[in-house]
């Protein structure tokens, strides 16, 4: 019989933790409108999709931070005016760079994010059991401030993201750059994320092992869920 202790949760960020509070054609529509750009929220939550998902990692290894930052908000600058191009080729805006300037803002911040259900208690009753806890997301750098608007911060022993580590999501050296930072083997972390090829398949061919969060109605049911696997891997 082997030791199964599951010593360690690692979380995605978007989709798994925070939760965006509207979709992001809506965003993108209310913010465009007070510029003089009237774009269906629908139109623009479809072109949002097509564009996000032919886009290339957010990714620029090799670049030292500060770089990396500029590099990140320029990668969201063109993802952004793409999607507005995709929606509408005959939409202009007057100042599209002050338009781009309060979008980014907006995510940046709180008031464009909720805690996915029951995060705070979950956080709680998995670090009081022992185990340490992670975040590896392939967010940007607005990540770890807004963990900590959110009061999260602390509770992590380990943040990544592509800046720190020289790698996205699926490929597996994110995940090793967050399983040095916590001192442990695959075997002994769970991942914990809604995207089944970045999220599930990423985690397992890493070493990890992943839960999926969409089956859970809140992330309160996911203590119970980690004793259930320490029994499985018994």
């Amino acid at each position: 019989m082997t030791d199964g202790r599951i010593q360690a949760v690692a979380f995605d960020a978007a989709g798994t933790l925070l939760r965006l509070r509207e979709p992001v054609g809506e965003t993108y529509s209310r913010f465009a409108k007070t510029h003089g750009v009237d774009v269906p929220a629908g139109r623009l939550d479809e072109s949002f999709a097509r564009v996000f998902r032919a886009a290339p990692p957010n990714l620029h290894a090799g670049e030292p931070i500060w770089r990396s930052e500029a590099l990140e908000r320029a990668w969201w600058h063109d993802r952004v005016r793409e999607t507005f191009r995709s929606a509408d080729q005959m939409v202009r805006f007057d100042e599209f760079d002050l338009f781009f300037a309060e979008v980014w803002d907006h995510y940046a911040g709180a008031g464009a994010w909720e805690l996915a259900a029951g995060t705070r208690e979950a956080l709680t009753s998995i670090s009081k059991s022992g185990r340490l806890l992670a975040v590896l997301s392939n967010f940007d750098h607005r990540l770890r401030p807004l963990l900590a608007s959110f009061e999260l911060a602390d509770f992590f022993e380990a943040i990544t993201t592509p800046a720190d580590a020289g790698a996205a999501k699926p490929d597996r050296r994110i995940f090793d750059v967050c399983l040095k930072r916590l001192g442990l083997g695959g075997h002994r972390v769970a991942y914990v994320g809604d995207d089944p090829s970045d999220d599930h398949e990423g985690a397992q061919l890493a070493g990890l092992h992943p839960i999926d969060v969409t089956r859970f109605s809140s992330l309160t049911e996911l203590p119970a869920a980690l004793d259930a696997l320490e029994k499985e891997l018994e």
